[in-house]
């Protein structure tokens, strides 16, 4: 009997942390509110993450770098990150995933419109790449973030990226400059 007790003790002290640490393999951050799906509020203070893109311009096909980063000592388990027009409220374009603590979603039957966490570590900072589509106004990539259990902040924004439709920017979003000399004799 005494033996059965020091194995229960132990299971639990082994495996139930790992049980209810967040995030469990079920626990997901819905597409649409951004919201995750326990029971908790969002905070309201300033998040301590940041949204950073590589590029302000895009033209449909244009790969832009994105990072989500924790500022300060503060990390994050879990995330979900998308690209919406500015007051939409859809996700926008495809998400190459590059970050092994990353994984691709499906919001409105379009694979990898999301990117999310792939794993409960905790994470300081990860990156992925955002494929641009046609026809798509200016944009902002908008992030839910949770710290833990207790605290996660919901609209986390990037700044605002505009659509080029001119041929000065290359495929990598990079700007190609043009000089052009006229003569007038």
């Amino acid at each position: 009997m005494r033996r059965h007790s020091c194995f229960v003790f132990l299971f639990c002290g082994i495996f139930l942390p790992r049980i209810l640490g967040f995030p469990q393999t079920n626990t997901s951050i819905d597409c649409d509110s951004l919201l995750p799906n326990y029971e908790a509020e969002p905070q309201t203070s300033t998040p301590p993450y940041l949204i950073a893109v590589s590029f302000d311009n895009f033209e449909p096909g244009n790969e832009i770098q994105v990072t989500l980063e924790a500022l300060k000592d503060v990390g994050f388990k879990g995330f979900n990150l998308q690209a919406r027009e500015i007051e939409g409220d859809v996700p926008v374009g495809t998400f190459k995933i590059t970050d092994p603590n990353t994984k691709g979603l499906e919001c409105h039957n379009v694979t990898n419109s999301a990117v999310s966490h792939a794993n409960s570590d905790v994470k300081q900072k990860v990156t992925t790449t955002w494929i641009a589509p046609h026809d798509v106004r200016d944009l902002q990539f908008i992030a839910t973030v949770v710290q833990d259990l207790e605290k996660f902040w919901v609209g986390i924004q990037s700044k605002t990226l505009t659509p080029t439709r001119s041929e000065s920017v290359n495929g990598t979003g990079k700007s190609k400059r043009k000089v052009c000399f006229k003569c007038i004799c």
